[in-house]
């Protein structure tokens, strides 16, 4: 029919003492609740109020000892928490409405079943059955869910339920994300550490420790600070050479060789290394610190200066030699010349043998440089040291200008 006001409906009802079952669907009922007062008769139990015009007032204006509630296909988009108590009401269906969420059940406190399919709900409130105690029945399927984290808390509630989601899995289908759309919520899961913020920052928070502890350790095992302090020496000293003497950068080389060697190892340099080398036929010209240092420039700047104007580097190794700090520096600035002008620069001598477990941590350019590279070791034999001595001399030879 065309019925139009809910209040009008209620107090045609009122006289009809024995009225249990009315039937007003597919009308154009609606309720403005401007205190209306709304009168029905006593012994309705069921009354049909689907397909209307009906939207949240409409619970000011129901019968108070109403058991059975039909209110499809209108236009509610909540339950009012301040609503009369139908405290009979033990059936309510609220399919095709405009809901957001589950209702709460604080004005019905005998319900029972619950119908809320085709609305509006993306989340369902995973507390629902802790909140409705008495409901045996829940309908809430084709619902458009997006499936979130917040949606496998309602997930979990499905399994805790015992089968009182009417219509699980077919009727619970995810609409959003894109990605997600037509996946069963049964077949949809994310990780715990996904969803829990406070595992997540736990976790990554607990990641960023272990992963600077590691950077820590490894800077500290390889020691880096000590690389990074000598990277930027060696472009300070390259940049001040350049800015002050330009023209010296294209000067020609001074040396066949810089001696790297340890202070202790010095007795065997002069009497036996630099007179073998610098005299006698094809003399070699040595860059060694005490005589070649110029005063006034700092180590660092010396170092790179000698070794830059220097054909070859030659390093006497020795137990000595590793415990030396600036034995340390000119095999760095040597090793970074080998690599940045791609030559053949370095030439090795093992004085005495080094044990592997001597040499510190951050000499692992100095380990590979024993593995990879031919070195010549110092014979104890006299009769050898000719040969030692030719050797050497064939590794520097050079013409310089």
């Amino acid at each position: 029919n065309k019925f139009e006001t809910l209040s009008k409906v209620s107090s045609m009802t009122s006289h009809m003492k024995s009225l249990k079952y009315l039937d007003m669907s597919s009308n154009l009922l609606s309720h403005d609740g401007a205190d209306v007062q709304c009168q029905w008769a006593e012994s309705l139990t069921e009354l049909d109020l689907s397909s209307n015009l009906l939207s949240d007032s409409v619970f000011e204006c129901l019968p108070v000892n109403i058991q059975k509630l039909d209110l499809q296909n209108n236009q509610i988009t909540s339950v009012p928490s301040g609503m009369a108590e139908l405290k009979f009401l033990k059936e309510l269906n609220l399919a095709s409405n405009r809901l957001a969420d589950l209702p709460v059940c604080s004005g019905f406190t005998s319900l029972e079943l619950l119908n809320v399919e085709v609305n509006l709900i993306l989340t369902p409130a995973a507390d629902f059955f802790q909140r409705c105690l008495r409901v045996r029945e829940l309908q809430a399927g084709h619902n458009p869910f997006k499936c979130s984290c917040e949606l496998q808390d309602f997930i979990r509630m499905e399994r805790q339920s015992g089968g009182r989601l009417f219509g699980w899995p077919a009727a619970y289908v995810c609409e959003y994300p894109e990605g997600l759309r037509g996946t069963q919520l049964k077949d949809f899961h994310l990780s715990e550490l996904a969803c829990n913020t406070t595992l997540l920052l736990v976790t990554a928070l607990g990641l960023m420790l272990v992963l600077v502890a590691v950077v820590a350790f490894l800077c500290i095992y390889l020691d880096v600070p000590w690389y990074v302090r000598m990277t930027w020496q060696w472009t300070q000293t390259k940049r001040r050479a350049w800015h002050n003497h330009p023209a010296e950068q294209e000067a020609a080389l001074q040396f066949h060789a810089f001696i790297s060697y340890s202070e202790r190892d010095s007795l065997w340099v002069k009497n036996e290394l630099m007179p073998n080398l610098e005299k006698g036929e094809g003399c070699v010209q040595l860059c060694q610190h005490e005589r070649n240092f110029i005063p006034g420039k700092s180590i660092v700047e010396n170092i790179i200066n000698c070794i830059e104007k220097s054909y070859k580097s030659i390093f006497v190794l020795s137990p000595n030699f590793v415990q030396s700090e600036w034995c340390h520096y000119e095999l760095y600035f040597a090793h970074h010349k080998l690599f940045s002008e791609n030559s053949n620069s370095l030439i090795l001598i093992l004085l005495e043998p080094i044990p592997p477990y001597v040499i510190p941590a951050r000499y692992h350019k100095l380990k590979a440089l024993m593995a990879k590279r031919t070195y010549l070791e110092w014979p104890k034999e006299r009769t050898k040291r000719a040969l030692f001595w030719a050797n050497l001399r064939a590794a520097i030879r050079i013409n310089l200008p």
